[in-house]
């Protein structure tokens, strides 16, 4: 059987998982493919630690852009991490001819178009199904299972961290700062924990997904980013009473020929598939012209499942190496360059907020007033009994409305005398009965 030698660069907790997932399952692996994959150089800068899998220790290196030049190494893997020695490495081996499989969110995101046009003008494939959902084949999906579809939306939950923290703080009405340190403690989220809450990451996933749908390559800066940081518990509470979760939700939206691409906590209907998410889990909707709603769910992160996403681009790539078919699925085909970005402004949500006001008459009207003349209609409103000092709070449901009437709407309540603090909102998803 023919073998198709690896280099694999990176051997932390996803290289340690690529390696134990081929120990235990290549030969079954084999049978499938028709070829032998044999992982024969590996680099990292910690060669001394523990993995938990035995390998032949000879085969082991610090030097990154050896096992890159290694003729031994048709194939490479990339699980370093980071956007400067990760993207001079995968150019180095697209210009050598070799095909690469990573699962760098962060790299393709912010440097995936000089990527991927190496890869065309050397005819030399990349795949990277394990940067976005882990182990859930959602790249897969749109790259070939979804090809004869429009894709008219995207809803997905893509960061375990955040989902953890918020299953927490609602199951166990736990404060925000508690639940991180708690994530922290148990290793789901990082010591500078930013990337995650922030919306960051969420990010850079739903900016290859927005690229793979709408057939182009997308700014960083056409998304609109908001995290979880600082999320109160009394809004979950409210959300529930109100018939909705919270979660950091990516939209990817396409309407008379524009995209919208955000990351946002959003109240979800308790009733939708995506509200029942819980802990580290992912999920992606799609909606396509053609087949309609369609539902990936799985582990987002995690050693095994994230390296059974690069074994099966492994397999794939080594099929096309063998069969001398490099390309048959390209990394992205721009067929929409020109496409246009809606900006956020321009964007129409169901808001709901949160305002902190003095207890006294008047003042309730005095907010309808305000949004009336933005053209912002009221759907509920909900005054807590409970008192901070003088002020009460009061939960306002909203009809659909442009972003930038919202945002006009909320500098002049924020700046009313009986308003104590900034209003807190969030937007609503209903998700048109899908």
């Amino acid at each position: 059987m023919k073998k198709i030698g690896v280099g694999l660069l990176g051997f932390g907790t996803i290289g340690a998982g690529v390696v134990e997932g081929l120990q235990k399952n290549g030969k079954l692996l084999s049978d499938r493919i028709g070829l032998e994959i044999e992982i024969r150089r590996i680099a990292d800068l910690d060669l001394e630690r523990d993995r938990g899998v035995k390998i032949d220790r000879a085969i082991l290196t610090q030097d990154a852009r050896a096992v890159v030049d290694d003729p031994a190494c048709e194939v490479i893997i990339e699980l370093i991490g980071g956007t400067t020695l990760a993207r001079e490495l995968i150019l180095r081996a697209i210009a050598l001819g070799k095909p690469v499989v990573t699962a760098n969110k962060a790299l393709l995101a912010e440097h995936g178009a000089e990527i991927f046009r190496l890869a065309r003008a050397k005819g030399v494939d990349i795949y990277f199904e394990a940067s976005v959902g882990g182990g859930i084949p959602i790249i897969r999906a749109l790259r070939e299972g979804l090809v004869a579809n429009r894709i008219d939306s995207l809803y997905a939950i893509l960061n375990g961290t955040c989902n953890y923290i918020l299953t927490r703080m609602e199951s166990e009405a736990q404060k925000f700062d508690r639940v991180l340190k708690d994530a922290q403690a148990a290793g789901y989220a990082e010591a500078d924990p930013g990337l995650d809450i922030d919306g960051h990451d969420t990010a850079h996933k739903a900016l290859i997904l927005a690229s793979l749908a709408y057939g182009c390559q997308i700014p960083m800066d056409k998304v609109h980013v908001e995290g979880i940081r600082g999320l109160a518990e009394v809004d979950m509470e409210n959300a529930l009473a109100l018939g909705y979760r919270i979660k950091l939700l990516a939209v990817i939206h396409r309407q008379n020929e524009e995209i919208e691409v955000r990351v946002h906590p959003t109240l979800v209907p308790l009733k939708h598939l995506l509200a029942s998410v819980s802990g580290v889990f992912n999920a992606v909707l799609v909606n396509g012209d053609v087949v309609g709603p369609t539902l990936y769910y799985g582990r987002g992160a995690g050693r095994l499942p994230t390296a059974s996403a690069v074994i099966g681009d492994l397999a794939d790539v080594a099929r096309n190496l063998s069969l001398g078919t490099p390309g048959r699925v390209p990394a992205l085909t721009e067929y929409a360059p020109d496409i246009r970005f809606r900006p956020v402004g321009d964007i129409e949500s169901r808001y709901y907020l949160r305002i902190s006001v003095l207890d006294r008459p008047g003042v309730l009207g005095q907010i309808a007033s305000i949004l009336g003349r933005y053209g912002i209609s009221i759907a509920s409103v909900i005054q807590k009994e409970a008192h901070v000092g003088r002020h009460v709070g009061v939960v306002i449901v909203t009809h659909r409305a442009r972003e930038l009437d919202f945002d006009a709407a909320l500098t002049e309540i924020d700046a009313m005398p009986a308003v104590s603090s900034r209003t807190v909102r969030y937007r609503i998803e209903d998700f048109d009965g899908q």
